[in-house]
């Protein structure tokens, strides 16, 4: 009994002692899911890893909730209101909202930097209400807020998230298509530090909208408003005026462009991003303006049908940077073009889609790695 009760006070001061200096060595280089699996091994490790609020500042991706679930902060960590690991959500179905309104937000989930429930189609305002009601005033330290896809959440939803994290520098709302100019006019009050924003397939704001982001987010660094079908010249005009610091902007799917306000994108001289797919009306003189952003490393002029020579030529010989440029579908363009490319671009090249361009005859992967040696890809678009 003796050497039993001997070996277990051993086994206890080694677990009091040197697990907690073994985890603070090898927690920060694990990847944080198996920091999580960690969590359940045993109650040592359990308050060892919890002691330490790095590991914590990254919330992972939760798609698909259940409607009559949301405990924002217990699943930051995974864990449900024990610390014990959640293997899967079958699980969060048996708590509800009225269980989870008497919980109080843990100190240590103010640490995190991401939050990610992209597709998780049945949040609604309702648990962004929750959230705030459980007694979290301010995610102080959240950076980045994904909900793209979230169907469900309307501007109420958007006004109340956001009131919850002043310090946002990246917000993505892709594809809430019920969201209208409101939803940015609550984002420009209660996050002042955005740097980025994806409002792709928000098909109900317009340039009101827009006017509200010019005049808010002069700092801003990343635009994504693909199919922004309500939008116009005077929208994006105003953006591309007051938001000189650009570098990515992403006008996939906008047909309704006139060439004058593509001219204006010339003046973005940060851009190293840009998405011109389907962009009917950008012409030859629109992409000599173009040419101007030298830092350029990613164009996409797919189905910008009234492109000829001219302009790639323009663009070959400003924008020597360039890594990925998809021509696709474009049937102006012929071998002069890539013979400009190759002179000034065939050093950075390594993304080149020339599918459907019937006027250039040299177009066979052997000819254009014979152009372009760093090629590695060929198709953009499949």
């Amino acid at each position: 009994m003796a050497a039993a009760a001997e070996a277990a006070a051993g086994d206890e001061a080694w677990c009091r002692e040197t697990v907690p200096r073994v985890m603070e060595l090898v927690s920060p280089r694990l990847p944080q899911r198996d920091a999580c699996a960690l969590l359940a091994v045993s109650p040592w490790c359990h308050r060892a890893l919890v002691a330490n609020p790095k590991l914590w500042e990254v919330r992972y991706r939760v798609a698909s909730l259940p409607s009559t679930f949301f405990v924002l902060p217990l699943l930051a960590l995974g864990l449900d209101s024990r610390g014990v690991l959640l293997r899967g959500f079958a699980l969060l179905r048996k708590w509800s909202l009225a269980w989870a309104s008497s919980l109080e937000w843990p100190p240590r989930y103010c640490h995190l930097k991401i939050i990610n429930l992209e597709f998780a189609q049945d949040i609604d305002d309702r648990h962004f209400v929750r959230l705030k009601e459980m007694g979290c005033t301010s995610l102080q330290e959240l950076e980045l807020l994904n909900i793209n896809a979230c169907q469900k959440v309307s501007d109420k939803g958007i006004e109340t998230i956001t009131s919850l994290c002043p310090n946002l520098r990246a917000l993505s709302i892709y594809w809430i298509v019920g969201l209208t100019d409101l939803t940015i006019r609550h984002i420009v009050q209660n996050c002042k530090r955005i740097v980025d924003l994806n409002l792709s397939g928000c098909k109900n704001i317009s340039d009101k909208g827009m006017q509200l982001v010019a005049d808010n987010y002069e700092g801003l660094k990343k635009l994504n408003i693909t199919r922004c079908i309500k939008l116009t010249d005077d929208g994006l005009q105003e953006v591309l005026q007051k938001c000189s610091s650009l570098e990515s902007l992403n006008l996939y799917a906008l047909s309704s462009f006139s060439d004058k306000v593509y001219k204006k994108i010339g003046s973005l001289t940060n851009l190293t991003f840009l998405d011109l797919c389907g962009a009917q009306n950008v012409t030859d003189d629109g992409l000599s303006c173009i040419s101007r952003c030298v830092c350029l490393t990613y164009l996409n002029l797919s189905w910008c049908v009234r492109v000829t020579d001219v302009g790639v030529v323009a663009i070959a010989q400003g924008c020597r940077s360039l890594q990925l440029l998809s021509l696709f579908g474009i049937v102006g363009v012929t071998d002069v073009c890539l013979e400009a490319l190759s002179k000034h671009c065939s050093r950075s090249l390594t993304t080149l889609d020339v599918n459907g361009c019937i006027g250039i005859k040299k177009r066979s992967r052997d000819d254009l790695i014979q152009l372009f040696p760093l090629l590695r890809c060929f198709k953009v678009h499949s």
